[in-house]
Parts: structure tokens; C-alpha cells; sequence
């Protein structure tokens, strides 16, 4: 399985394609998974590993991705990483553009530094690359948080 830890709870890499990767994914104490594949839906493999799946189908073609799709990530990892025994893979087809776009949004939300987060990231994974694009597209859904929190106020 071609799977990285960025850190001790979130893991980001390429497709599961089938059981046996998906069974490797749970043995790997993975309880989650956001798939950001549009090519593979992996909610038939994870429900038969025991491993939840929000499929967030997006297309990598280096265009702006909309606050939506990244809200729908960020909330699953959210909600999921609130059990202390939770650890989330996130992943497309190869690890190179959508899962670290969706993995740094999840950081952002989670109060990480962005460009921390993009280092830490390619650290670990030396195969991301950050398609400025998407990096755009995770500032401007972080900037809308932002406001919507501030307006609540």
C-alpha cells in the first residue's frame, strides 16, 4: 500500500483499488478514509473492512476547487478524529495533488500554519506536488471559515 504518515493520525497516499489494500489500510489501524478519487469509489471496500469512507470524488484537473468539496472533507475529519483511537487516510489515485490538497485543509482547519503543513508534507512525502491552484483553493475555503466564525461571534 502506498501510504505515508504525516503524522501520528493522518496518513495521505494513492488508490485502494480493492479488498486486500483495504484490509492492509485497516490493519494499518485506520478507522476513516477520504477518497478524493473520481476514477474509484472506495465505500463498498470500507464498509466490508469496517473502515468509514467519504468519497469526495474530484477531478485533478488543476482548476479551483470549490469551499464544498473541502468542507465535506475537513467536517468527516473532523468528526472522526474526535475518538482518540481514530486515524484517518486520505487519498486519490497516485498521493500527489488532491489527497495532500484535502490533507493540507484539514491541518489548516485543524490550526496548523499552512506553509508548516506544505513542509511538513513534502517532508514526508517527497511525490506531492502542491498545484498552486489548490493551495489557492484551500486558502480561500480557510479564509471563509474564518468568516463564518467571526460573523458568529
Amino acid at each position: 500500500m502506498d501510504m505515508t504518515w504525516v503524522t501520528d493520525r493522518i496518513a495521505l497516499g494513492g488508490g485502494i483499488w480493492n479488498a486486500k489494500n483495504m484490509a492492509e489500510v485497516a490493519q494499518s489501524s485506520v478507522t476513516h478514509v477520504i477518497d478524493m478519487q473520481i476514477e474509484f469509489d472506495d465505500t463498498p471496500l470500507g464498509e466490508a473492512a469496517g473502515v468509514k469512507v467519504l468519497w469526495n470524488p474530484t477531478d485533478d484537473d488543476f482548476l479551483p476547487k470549490p469551499p464544498e468539496l473541502l468542507e465535506r472533507g475537513v467536517e468527516f475529519a473532523q468528526e472522526a478524529l474526535i475518538d482518540a483511537n481514530a486515524k484517518l487516510y486520505i487519498h486519490c489515485a497516485a498521493g500527489v495533488h488532491r489527497a495532500p490538497m484535502m490533507t493540507l485543509a484539514v491541518m489548516g482547519a485543524m490550526g496548523w500554519d499552512l506553509d508548516a503543513a506544505m513542509v511538513l508534507i513534502e517532508t514526508r512525502r517527497p511525490a506531492v506536488d502542491f498545484a498552486d491552484v489548490y493551495v489557492e483553493s484551500v486558502r480561500r475555503y480557510l479564509g471563509l471559515q474564518k468568516a463564518e466564525v467571526r460573523a458568529q461571534r
